[in-house]
């Protein structure tokens, strides 16, 4: 069980940001794969990556993968796979699958086939012909691809976005792990400010103070695997000792967003006290013309508003233009934004030095990076 095959599951773009944290992690057997980065761990590594990885959608173990171009294939190598092992006899086992260039392409056929194969081999341990089903969940999942199933099992549940500190959404959140992403693809540092002036729901600025404090973020949370057998409490505690130890709660924090939307600031005021940043992130409502963030060395990073985002393509592109004006003001800061915008560029008045696609949920952006200079030495 020390040995097992892990997933971290990555959106589209982000399997290198998400290599580089189970890297940090002290995770270097791993192989990065489109999706996902397997790598190698136990029990007491599933309950570290659920806690810490900011980037990630869900820990998955990989239980099985072979050929399965029959119904009958797929379902001997799910029975073969030790199920008792890891669910008790009252454990909830749902099937959830996808199919792609598969030849088996019948998504709720495959489920079920899997489903049954699962419970004919908890037949033989356990001596029942039925199952309540009532105990811890266990989430099984069959990705069928080219004509090969892999089975895995989903140590995490509802998906690692789901931090705890954000109750309401604004009308287009950008989901946590992108922002987290965000902020660990630019160049910032905790000693220099950080300023978003389309916050939204605050949830750049909120990442940015997670970061910046080392906190982990599933420490306000819980994941299915808690009240496993092959993951008992005693690992939960000791990880989340772990990463209450870690936090560096003394270093200050230069933060801070506004937006034009007050309905929106409300939603990040509510979620930046919720996250425990209160008087380490500082919100106003204006429009970007007006902003004037302190400090030299600053990063903006931002998730622009954009026509099919938020309904007004002519307001969006007049923000954009208004962002690259202000960008003009601050000659020492580093500007990375998110945005679908094609014409981004031509927008803001400025060529990026760095691009690079990314997937905010299904929708394909790019994330642009100019840099501005970096500190003097002995700055950070």
């Amino acid at each position: 069980m020390d040995n097992l095959q892990l997933i971290a599951t990555a959106p589209m773009g982000l399997e290198a940001v998400v290599s580089r944290e189970l890297m940090d992690l002290g995770y270097t057997d791993q192989k990065v794969e489109n999706g996902r980065v397997v790598f190698r761990g136990g029990p007491a590594d599933i309950c570290r990556a659920n806690l810490w990885l900011r980037t990630s959608d869900r820990v998955l173990i990989k239980m099985a993968e072979y050929p399965a171009t029959t119904f009958e294939e797929l379902f001997e190598g799910a029975k073969a796979i030790d199920w008792p092992a890891w669910i008790p006899e009252d454990g909830e086992f749902p099937v959830e699958g996808r199919s792609h260039k598969s030849q088996l392409s019948s998504v709720p056929a495959c489920q079920s086939i899997v489903k049954k194969a699962v419970v004919e081999k908890m037949k033989t341990v356990y001596g029942t012909e039925w199952f309540q089903e009532d105990g811890a969940r266990y989430v099984i999942e069959v990705w069928l691809l080219n004509d090969v199933a892999m089975i895995t099992l989903d140590t995490t549940g509802p998906g690692l976005h789901k931090r705890g500190y954000r109750k309401l959404v604004t009308e287009a959140p950008l989901k946590e792990t992108m922002a987290a992403a965000m902020v660990l693809l630019s160049r910032w540092q905790p000693e220099r400010p950080l300023y978003d002036p389309f916050c939204g729901s605050g949830t750049i600025p909120i990442e940015a103070a997670m970061i910046g404090w080392n906190i982990a973020p599933g420490l306000r949370r819980t994941f299915n695997s808690e009240g496993w057998p092959l993951v008992p409490d005693s690992l939960w505690e000791q990880a989340r000792e772990e990463a209450f130890d870690s936090v560096k709660d003394d270093i200050p924090l230069q933060i801070a967003g506004s937006d034009i939307d007050p309905a929106a600031l409300e939603v990040a005021d509510a979620a930046v006290k919720k996250a425990g940043f209160a008087k380490e992130i500082k919100l106003t409502q204006m429009p970007v013309s007006r902003i004037k963030p302190d400090g030299d060395y600053g990063c903006i990073v931002t998730n622009p508003p954009y026509g099919s985002r938020l309904g007004d393509e002519t307001d969006a592109e007049k923000a954009v233009r208004q962002l690259g004006l202000s960008m003009l003001y601050l000659p020492t800061w580093s500007t990375f934004a998110l945005t679908q915008s094609r014409t981004f560029e031509e927008t803001i008045g400025r060529k990026s030095d760095k691009r690079r696609k990314l997937f905010n949920g299904r929708i394909e952006c790019t994330f642009y990076q100019f840099f501005g200079p970096l500190p003097p030495r002995g700055r950070s």
